[in-house]
């Protein structure tokens, strides 16, 4: 079953990500200050993923494709991890869209290791 996981990153922002029911991140969020926000962004998720004209494909300084979901005003909601190629990175989106809809939110505690 897929997931959104809300953490706090290092710096105490709050971050969401979309993991496929294997486990695999599909998406991840930009830091949120506040947890509502990112709550916020699930939702644009939620609203905008099934819109393939929602999705900007884009290619990494090392050609590697990617893509980020954006919302109807042209903001990045998530970015997409980097893929080998253009059909993986589809598929990506394809899981997205399959995913986003009916995932659970869960709040998950990262132990930060500090040497």
């Amino acid at each position: 079953m897929a997931k959104f996981e809300i953490f706090k990153d290092k710096e105490g922002k709050f971050r969401f990500r979309l993991k496929s029911g294997n486990g695999q991140t599909i998406i991840a969020s930009q830091g949120y200050t506040r947890k509502n926000s990112c709550l916020n962004g699930i939702s644009s998720v939620k609203q905008n993923s099934q819109d393939y004209t929602n999705y900007e494909r884009l290619r990494s300084k090392d050609g590697n494709p990617y893509f980020n979901l954006i919302a109807k005003n042209k903001l990045v909601i998530a970015t997409s991890q980097m893929y080998s190629s253009s059909k993986a990175m589809e598929q990506g989106i394809s899981s997205v869209k399959m995913n986003a809809i009916t995932a659970e939110i869960i709040e998950i505690k990262i132990k930060l290791i500090v040497s």
